[in-house]
């Protein structure tokens, strides 16, 4: 019986974070930054291209958490956070008089500031020191890399140019552990853009395609609290 009850009585960290109405922390992350790309229905008229994809490449994330308490299971959470990550945009070209496909790569590099605002949905406490969790909201993202009004100085080095400003949903879902200093969380979530990133320029790089959104997936560890 004793060991039963020893099982009954476990210990619960940080109740005292669960109850203060804002705590703060911080975030470290990586990314895959990728485009949700929509070409011209027609290429025919780019006499030699064939196609037009986007490729993910792995950046990193850091940023500030502010949590602010709205009622028992839910909190409001703001994280500005600084993004480094880089998409790449290939197009398949035939030579002409051959049967040979070539590869031509763009590299899209950008440098985020975000300014995401989410809703957080938490369980109860499974167990002692465990909590699910999904969240949900938007953010503002200005991208500092962004070269949309820089000028070609050399035709041989077109660049593939985006707009600085983006916005984006985001949901997600994760997991917190409360350990005995700090709470530790792991979460993956997707972005998605709604307005086209493209500057839309005259050269074949950019008039191929129609439609150029961010679709980022993210996964994050926030490390929150302190001894309470």
């Amino acid at each position: 019986m004793g060991f039963v009850s020893a099982q009954k009585q476990g210990t619960q960290n940080l109740l005292n974070l669960d109850r203060a109405k804002y705590h703060f922390g911080f975030l470290l992350g990586f990314n895959q930054m990728n485009f949700a790309i929509k070409p011209l229905s027609n290429l025919s008229q780019f006499d030699s291209l064939l196609s037009v994809e986007s490729k993910s490449q792995l950046g990193f994330n850091i940023g500030i958490v502010s949590n602010l308490k709205l009622a028992k299971y839910w909190d409001l959470r703001f994280i500005p956070t600084l993004s480094f990550g880089e998409r790449d945009l290939t197009y398949a070209i035939q030579f002409q008089n051959t049967d040979y496909i070539g590869h031509t790569t763009k590299k899209v590099e950008s440098i985020f500031i975000d300014f995401p605002i989410h809703v957080k949905l938490k369980s109860a406490r499974i167990g002692d020191n465990t909590r699910a969790y999904v969240i949900a909201g938007g953010k503002i993202s200005i991208d500092m890399a962004s070269q949309s009004k820089q000028k070609e100085d050399n035709p041989e080095d077109i660049k593939v140019k985006l707009y600085r400003d983006d916005y984006l949903l985001e949901a997600g879902v994760g997991f917190d552990f409360y350990m005995e200093f700090f709470k530790l969380s792991a979460e993956v979530k997707m972005s998605y853009g709604f307005k086209d990133q493209l500057v839309h320029e005259s050269n074949m790089y950019a008039s191929s395609i129609e439609r150029l959104n961010s679709k980022i997936f993210q996964f994050s560890l926030t490390f929150e609290g302190g001894k309470y």
